[in-house]
């Protein structure tokens, strides 16, 4: 079994990441700890005319995920799990990568940057849900139960 899990620097990437190990060890399965990386245009050409450039962004976004999420991978040391940069559009560069590994489970938190950037890109666990080829574990938070 192959369980694909999309990780932010968020709780919710967190969440998903604890969840996804949870059924990774019930089902002796190879776990992939997916974080992708989105710079949305605006930003692109926003960042364009600063000399900070896109690469030390991308790498500071990143260090801050995996700094994060790491140790909770390293809790189970006797799995599989992979850790995995990818960069798009999340949700559907996240199907993309289940489809393409084979995933049996893709594992969102509910919630990724917030109800304002929702509200502008869409519910990324709401569109993984529209098209993944594979179930999708939406997982909540303790303070959303």
């Amino acid at each position: 079994m192959i369980i694909v899990a999309g990780v932010d620097d968020s709780e919710h990437g967190e969440t998903a990441a604890r969840r996804a190990i949870v059924f990774a060890r019930r089902n002796d399965a190879e776990l992939h700890l997916v974080h992708v990386l989105h710079l949305p245009a605006s930003l692109l050409t926003a960042l364009a005319n600063v000399p900070a450039p896109v690469e030390e962004y991308s790498t500071a976004q990143r260090r801050a995920v995996w700094d994060r999420i790491g140790p909770i991978a390293d809790t189970w040391p006797e799995g599989t799990v992979h850790r995995v940069d990818l960069e798009g559009y999340p949700p559907d560069t996240l199907t993309r990568y289940a489809e393409e590994v084979g995933a049996d489970l893709i594992v969102v938190g509910s919630r990724g940057r917030g109800d304002l950037a929702a509200l502008f890109l869409g519910s990324t666990s709401h569109r993984i849900l529209h098209l993944a080829t594979c179930d999708v574990l939406i997982a909540r938070s303790e303070d959303e139960t």
